[in-house]
């Protein structure tokens, strides 16, 4: 299913999959933007090709169409901040992860337009989400929700020196069942080849906040993946092939080894 804001193929698992921050249209906004805002270089580049793996997993795919530039649809609709303290960008970001101004002078979003691009783009892409993670409960009993994202390897803003390989969140063991955290961490932990850390520089964004909560049956993970084991970091930000296939096999054993997992399971262990 395609609509204007976001694509949504449907699969009967229990599997949900976000790619919030893989769109690249700037639609409108491009011509007020500057010329390193238009490269949108902190895009989750190519995510839906390098899981492309999952149509096997008969999982649920929704992904953004638009750029995170125009609206991050893992933040906070109010504006809070996700990490109190810590550099970050907006709900409309007016800024690069570089630092180099979203916006030609004078164009920057008021308040009354970040409102209206939260009703425009993120409240049907979230609309849809809750939706989807709703039907997969109601058909199984539990929703798996996967948020999937990338980043660069080194981005000084957010964080010091090289990040790990594969970065799982799960709002420090809030978001999910810790049984099931758990297996899917040991499938990253023996990825030959593949750092990994669970709930360390990012714990999982507003998705996996949001909708992950185990007392209602829904399980959130976040994947940060260093875009250095699949692409090229750098401008045009090229597609490795072989390099995407050799992470793309940890990451569908994670994700098998959450499909594996059952919360009648995870109830006897606890009550053990």
């Amino acid at each position: 299913m395609l609509s204007a804001k976001y694509n949504l193929s449907r699969g009967d698992s229990p599997l949900v999959v976000s790619m919030p921050h893989c769109g690249e249209a700037l639609g409108p906004f491009a011509g007020r933007m500057t010329a390193a805002a238009c490269q949108i270089a902190d895009t989750d580049w190519h995510l839906p090709r390098l899981y492309g793996f999952l149509t096997d997993l008969d999982a649920t795919v929704l992904s953004a169409e638009f750029s995170r530039y125009v609206i991050d649809l893992n933040r906070d609709p109010s504006g809070k901040s996700l990490y109190p303290g810590q550099n970050v960008t907006e709900l409309c970001p007016t800024s690069t992860f570089a630092e180099e101004p979203i916006y030609k002078p004078g164009e920057e979003p008021n308040s009354v337009e970040v409102r209206e691009r939260a009703e425009t783009y993120w409240h049907p892409y979230h609309t849809a989400l809750m939706a989807e993670l709703e039907r997969v409960k109601a058909m199984h009993g539990y929703a798996l929700l996967w948020d999937a994202h990338s980043i660069r390897s080194h981005v000084p803003r957010f964080f010091d020196g090289r990040l790990p390989d594969l970065n799982l969140g799960t709002n420090d063991g809030a978001s999910c069942d810790l049984v099931l955290a758990e297996q899917v961490y040991a499938a990253a932990r023996e990825a030959a080849g593949f750092t990994s850390v669970l709930n360390g520089r990012f714990k999982g964004g507003y998705i996996t906040r949001r909708y992950g909560s185990p007392l209602d049956d829904v399980h959130a993970i976040q994947l940060e993946l260093a875009q250095v084991t699949y692409m090229d970091e750098s401008h045009p930000f090229a597609y490795r092939e072989e390099l995407a296939n050799k992470v793309a096999a940890p990451i569908r054993r994670m994700m098998e080894a959450m499909l594996a997992w059952r919360p009648e399971v995870a109830k006897l262990k606890s009550s053990a």
